[in-house]
């Protein structure tokens, strides 16, 4: 039925664009599979620094399996399991459970590692590190806490990178966030190259596979829509990230919403064309959710928007694995 048509018991039509891939990444699959297997094997309770994900629904739902939240580690008890989240943690926070004798399990997503080693790499050879991030984020605290203090820069603004004043500009190495936008990150960097010819880049861009292919699904998408729909956490940095680029790609309007008890309805009073995404930490039942709530008010054509295909899978730690 076109979307601008009416069905016989009065609902509307609406095209719904559903971005592919969207949703869980590689490194979130891992991080969740590491406290059900935790749980599995010692049993409850297993306590977690901080949220193993940004998403409140994957947090309740291990709740109540046996997971146990904390904000550090100083509230978890000695003799139970302790995991570390996806984000990555200071390298005091591994030290100090060892010191307690902890048994302690690293859910670090490995392309956050990577950014881990590479900063140890640069600073090893004697360079101050230029790390582009959000301030607060618990990856950027994670990466800073790797090195000692001063060794890091933080920079989340070009006015930063114009205003940024080194030790010694022939001594420089760049690593970034691994949620960044695409875009907002290139203008950046592009700032720092311009200024420090000599700054040394990762061999590879630190954002990760994911946040890219999912930023490029919803540059795809958003000329077409008249709304764009981003499933996630409101303080997941790649889900902000997918609603600044559905905007900037041409969508009508973009929201972030965290399930389908989030819709407002007066969203769609002039909408036909309706984009559908989710961040990298939002399961797919949130997705199908929103869609059934669509399909309860509206006649609802399903239209894939796929740009690429994804088959990465990180190895669980060993200690799981067995």
């Amino acid at each position: 039925m076109p979307p601008d048509s009416a069905a016989p018991d009065g609902r509307p039509g609406l095209t719904v664009l559903l971005a592919c891939p969207r949703g869980f990444c590689a490194g979130v699959d891992r991080a969740i599979q590491i406290v059900e297997r935790a749980i599995s094997k010692w049993g409850a309770p297993v306590f977690v620094r901080h949220e193993i994900v940004h998403n409140r629904h994957v947090v309740a739902r291990l709740e109540a399996m046996g997971a146990v939240f904390v904000e550090e580690l100083d509230e978890c008890p000695a003799d139970r399991p302790v995991i570390f989240s996806a984000h990555g943690v200071p390298k005091a926070v591994p030290a100090e459970a060892a010191r307690r004798d902890m048994l302690f399990v690293d859910a670090t997503c490995p392309l956050v590692s990577k950014v881990h080693v590479e900063a140890e790499r640069q600073h090893a050879a004697g360079r101050e590190i230029v790390l582009i991030g959000h301030a607060g984020h618990p990856e950027v605290i994670g990466t800073m806490g790797q090195l000692p203090e001063g060794a890091i820069t933080l920079i989340e603004t070009i006015a930063d990178a114009e205003a940024f004043a080194p030790r010694d500009p022939s001594r420089l190495a760049l690593a970034t966030q691994t949620t960044l936008s695409v875009a907002d990150t290139a203008d950046i960097v592009a700032v720092l190259q311009r200024r420090f010819p000599a700054i040394a880049a990762p061999h590879k861009e630190d954002i990760c596979y994911a946040t890219t292919n999912r930023q490029d699904a919803v540059k795809a998408l958003a000329p077409g829509a008249d709304l764009v729909l981003v499933i996630g956490a409101p303080n997941s940095s790649n889900s902000l990230r997918l609603v600044e680029v559905a905007l900037r790609a041409g969508a009508g309007a973009a929201r972030l919403i965290g399930s389908a008890d989030d819709l407002d309805w007066a969203w769609f009073a002039d909408v036909r064309r309706v984009g559908i995404t989710a961040g990298a930490s939002a399961p797919e039942d949130l997705v199908e959710g929103v869609i059934a709530a669509l399909a309860a008010r509206f006649i609802v054509g399903l239209e894939h928007v796929r740009v690429t295909d994804e088959d990465i899978v990180f190895k669980l730690p060993r200690v799981l694995a067995e």
